[in-house]
């Protein structure tokens, strides 16, 4: 057996790789992170860093009493027990303790940040005070602390198999070999093939479709464990956000004074409702795509809701709907304008006594103070009442998260396509395809999926290499 130049080699330095990276430094393992942009940090680091977790002592500090046993009832339900409840329940049971070790680490989660992330009723939406970036730089602390070699502006296109075994990988042209491999590349949303092939709902919308992620996200990790071996799981997941698809700029949601109605010219949701289930909402209605519609009140003095001021201030999201923004759509006719509700309906092809309808009895529950149909907190909306009047598409096609890829187990092992464990393989976070369901449960999903299998990945790796080094 040649002599490994480390027992872990971690491919992805985002928030997974980093949690493997330190993980099985932590058990002794000697370990090297090779990312492949400039610094790590990943998609994680570009993210609001919610961490979606239960029975957690910040919860407790808020006075809320939760369970993992209650987090995966909500999770399986959401999605329909389309997802690997072994799976899901390890990421359950393991929220709580992936949380605290951040904790540790120094990343701090306020109780008064605490929020309900999903569409559930319990507040499980952990907001750190310095966003994603804050956790990706604890986790590089801790890993430099731990001796992890870290060496970034290097993409890792292939792994190295002998007899069946994954012994290293091909480092920036350069054999590096290790008792094991950890892939932890994040998605594909930047890989337009693989969105085709793997995330058809998102590729559907064409130009319209553009990802969040970081930009090295381009599915290297799926094809080369694919070329090992590996079998899929997850087809067409993911998580789409809303978009009028105005400006290649984050929004996350959409102003609760719009009005959203479908192809029939009825409304169909809250327009507020969480974007855990948003995406999936509009792609239910007919053509896949709905329409938001406004008055000229709205144009001139529309604000985003204040829930979400302080990330519009800080800069991490970008507000699609201020006058400015609108007036510069309507010239370019992305955002429609009409004299009334009539000829509005004519313009985007909707049933104009329906539309009517719709908007009568909007206004008159906004008089009323009170949503009849969707229970929209009253405060939120306004009158459709001041002519022109606009409307603007509204697709499903900003791509959040890709969530087809590696099948693994609940140690993190990736399986093959008769579901055994490929040797010295494992995989966390983006880049797996057995986590992540066809609901995103509620904001912070990704990053508790992210830090718990990338601890256990890199625990078990660091056990194999260990062992399989000690045989030898």
């Amino acid at each position: 057996m040649a002599n490994n130049d480390y027992d872990v080699l971690v491919i992805g330095g985002g928030g997974a790789g980093l949690s493997a990276a330190c993980r099985a430094a932590e058990e002794g393992a000697r370990v090297a992170v090779v990312e492949a942009h400039k610094f790590v940090g990943g998609s994680t680091a570009l993210s609001g860093g919610v961490f979606y977790a239960a029975n957690t002592s910040v919860q407790k500090a808020a006075g809320i009493t939760d369970s993992a046993e209650a987090m995966f009832e909500y999770y399986m339900t959401l999605n329909q027990h389309k997802v690997h409840p072994s799976i899901v329940r390890v990421l359950c049971d393991e929220s709580g303790n992936a949380l605290e070790w951040l904790r540790s680490l120094g990343v701090e989660f306020l109780p008064e940040k605490l929020y309900v992330s999903g569409v559930e009723s319990v507040a499980r939406g952990h907001a750190p005070t310095q966003a994603g970036a804050g956790i990706t730089a604890a986790l590089e602390v801790k890993a430099r602390e731990l001796g992890v070699d870290i060496a970034c502006g290097t993409r890792v296109r292939k792994l190295i198999v002998e007899g069946r075994r994954v012994v290293g990988a091909d480092v920036g042209g350069a054999p590096v070999r290790a008792g094991s491999v950890v892939v932890a590349t994040g998605g594909f949303g930047h890989n337009r093939l693989l969105l085709n092939r793997y995330y058809p709902e998102a590729a559907v919308h064409g130009d319209w479709t553009w990802a969040i992620s970081a930009y090295t996200c381009r599915g290297d990790g799926l094809l080369m464990g694919m070329e090992a071996g590996a079998d899929l799981d997850g087809l067409n997941r993911g998580l789409l956000l809303p978009t009028p698809g105005f400006y290649k700029d984050l929004d996350v949601m959409l102003p609760s004074w719009l009005v959203l109605v479908n192809r029939d010219g009825r409304r169909f949701v809250r327009e507020n409702v969480e974007y855990a289930v948003m995406s999936g909402a509009i792609k239910e209605q007919l053509g896949g795509t709905v329409f938001a519609i406004f008055d000229d009140d709205a144009r001139q003095h529309g604000k985003p809701d204040p829930a979400y001021e302080a990330y519009y201030k800080s800069g991490l999201l970008t507000f699609n709907w201020s006058t400015d923004r609108l007036d510069e759509q309507i010239k370019k006719k992305k955002v429609l304008r009409a004299s009334s509700i009539e000829e509005l309906a004519e313009l985007v092809g909707v049933n104009a006594a329906t539309l009517v309808t719709t908007i009568d009895r909007y206004n008159k529950d906004v008089e009323a103070g009170r949503d009849a149909l969707f229970g929209k907190d009253a405060s939120l909306m306004r009158t459709v009442v001041k002519p022109p009047f606009y409307a603007a598409e509204i697709k499903p096609a900003i791509v959040c998260l890709t969530s087809t890829g590696l099948r693994i187990d609940q140690e993190a092992r990736v399986l093959n396509d008769a579901d055994i464990p490929i040797h010295g393989l494992f995989a966390a976070g983006e880049v797996t395809g057995s986590v992540l369901g066809e609901r995103y449960v509620g904001g912070g999903n990704s990053i508790c999926n992210a830090v718990v299998f990338g601890r256990i990945a890199g625990r078990e790796a660091a056990k194999h290499a260990i062992a399989a080094s000690t045989t030898a």
